[in-house]
């Protein structure tokens, strides 16, 4: 085995990027093994309530990214 440690925190950011890209893509393909907790479908049955009684309170995708592309004027 090698002697040096190795550490996801020396890692340079486009590589940094890269694994979080591979770890949520593992995690994607095994959506049945990973865990929802009880405060999770609390909050979304919360979420889901709030948008069915107020259906346009909300901003579509749209807006959202205008309005993101706008902040970052891109």
């Amino acid at each position: 085995m090698n002697s040096q440690s190795v550490s996801i925190f020396n890692l340079s950011p486009p590589e940094k990027l890269q694994l979080v890209e591979d770890l949520w893509d593992d995690l994607a393909a095994t959506q049945s093994e990973v865990p929802i907790y009880d405060w999770q479908k609390k909050e979304l049955d919360l979420r889901k309530a709030n948008f069915e009684n107020n259906p346009t309170a909300g901003s579509t995708w749209d807006q959202v990214k205008r309005n993101i592309q706008s902040r970052y004027d891109r």
